[in-house]
């Protein structure tokens, strides 16, 4: 049984969430502040977060800055917060999802579903093997243990940052425009706005990058996309 865990200070809206993922069989844990539920993430092992932006103790947005160093899991945030600056905010942070108040309940059963389902099969796919390292001019993904080096040293990337970076890298001296990458990386149209792939693609350079206004790796190729260049 998957287990979820719910930061959400609204005692109504956890109970309706954890009601339909309990019927849809997984197992749910419910916290009413960001710091509590930060606790819940250090002490537990969980499948999925759902998590809410403004709350008691610390905000969602600073866990999503913290929860990488805590778990490699995906990340719904379920908000009344609508602003776009907002969504792209949260999904640059490392967000999987981004979902609006009011929510349909079956729908979000649905984006669980899909979003544990993606996870493991990129594990499945990434993990283990001859081939499980990429080493690219001082660069060096190791995509079983999801872990990013730079000359030696280790850099921190969300989970669609990685996952960005490695399918990048596997497919070099390729142009990728934003539509398609966003298509590839995030599958379902939780946003439909390709403004999160140049997020997360300034975020990979200021991580990996000696000067990310002079990128050495991922280079932008003007009214096109994105290429890693080998």
């Amino acid at each position: 049984m998957k287990r979820i865990l719910i930061i959400e200070d609204d005692q109504s809206i956890a109970e309706l969430q954890k009601d339909y993922l309990e019927i849809s069989n997984f197992s749910v844990d419910i916290c009413g502040d960001g710091l509590k539920g930060l606790k819940c993430l250090e002490t537990d092992e969980y499948d999925l977060l759902i998590l809410d932006i403004m709350l008691p103790g610390t905000d969602g947005f600073e866990i999503l800055r913290r929860i990488r160093d805590l778990r490699d899991i995906p990340v719904l945030i379920v908000s009344a917060k609508k602003e776009e600056i907002d969504k792209i905010r949260g999904l640059g942070l490392g967000a999987d999802d981004y979902i609006t108040k009011p929510f349909s309940p079956g729908e979000l059963v649905a984006r669980v579903n899909a979003h544990i389902a993606k996870y493991e099969r990129l594990k499945s796919r990434y993990g283990g093997g001859r081939d499980s390292t990429v080493i690219i001019r001082g660069l060096e993904i190791q995509k079983d243990s999801r872990r990013v080096y730079v000359n030696g040293a280790e850099v921190s990337l969300a989970q669609k940052e990685f996952e960005l970076l490695l399918f990048l890298a596997q497919n070099p001296n390729r142009v990728f425009g934003r539509e398609e990458l966003f298509e590839r990386i995030w599958g379902l149209d939780s946003l439909g706005d390709t403004a999160t792939v140049t997020v997360h693609i300034a975020r990979i350079r200021e991580k990996i990058e000696a000067d990310p206004s002079n990128p050495q790796y991922i280079e932008t190729v003007w009214g096109a996309g994105y290429r890693f260049r080998v």
